[in-house]
């Protein structure tokens, strides 16, 4: 399902409205990763990081811009080694979008001087700017153990952390389970 680049399928010709259907297909499925793993409610700001950290995964490891249903399958085992924890998932997130981006500036350059705007690559970078900026309440796992925390989920020490870093390990668990 070749879907970047595509005048036929994205519909940049003629002034014609463009369909991000590459972001759009990677955020489904990482929206039913995390749906089959029924980690939290789907309306949580949690599930929102894990999805569109998930999504930016899928999107940006689709480097043949073919990713089709049967693909999928076969992808889960590069998408669990890219959030797994010891990885510089962030920094790859900002390597590939700065290449997609590059890659984006050349072919609008030899489209016969029309500037053309990828429709998928800016849901991306606008999901990435969310994950980098938004903070959410979570638990502190840095914190020392044994130290005054109550015995309730809700309880014990919080601490403000970037989207990214609540919902990487989200989706690698979504994988996980799925």
């Amino acid at each position: 399902m070749p879907h970047r680049g595509q005048e036929s399928t994205d519909g940049t010709g003629d002034g014609e409205l463009a369909v991000p259907m590459a972001w759009l297909y990677a955020e489904y499925i990482a929206d039913e990763l995390l749906r089959s793993g029924d980690l939290m409610p789907t309306t949580s700001f949690e599930f929102r990081a894990g999805r569109d950290a998930l999504a930016l995964t899928v999107f940006l490891s689709d480097t043949d811009c073919e990713l089709s249903g049967i693909r999928v399958i076969t992808q889960l085992e590069t998408w669990l080694s890219l959030t797994a924890y010891d990885q510089p998932w962030q920094e790859w997130v900002h390597q590939r979008l700065a290449d997609l981006t590059a890659d984006a500036a050349t072919a609008a350059a030899t489209a016969a001087g029309r500037p053309t705007a990828d429709p998928d690559l800016e849901l991306a970078r606008s999901a990435w700017r969310w994950l980098r900026e938004t903070e959410l309440l979570a638990p502190d796992l840095n914190a020392v153990p044994g130290g005054a925390a109550g015995a309730g989920e809700d309880e014990g020490p919080k601490v403000w952390t970037p989207a990214w870093q609540l919902g990487l390990p989200l989706g690698h668990l979504a994988i996980h389970l799925f």
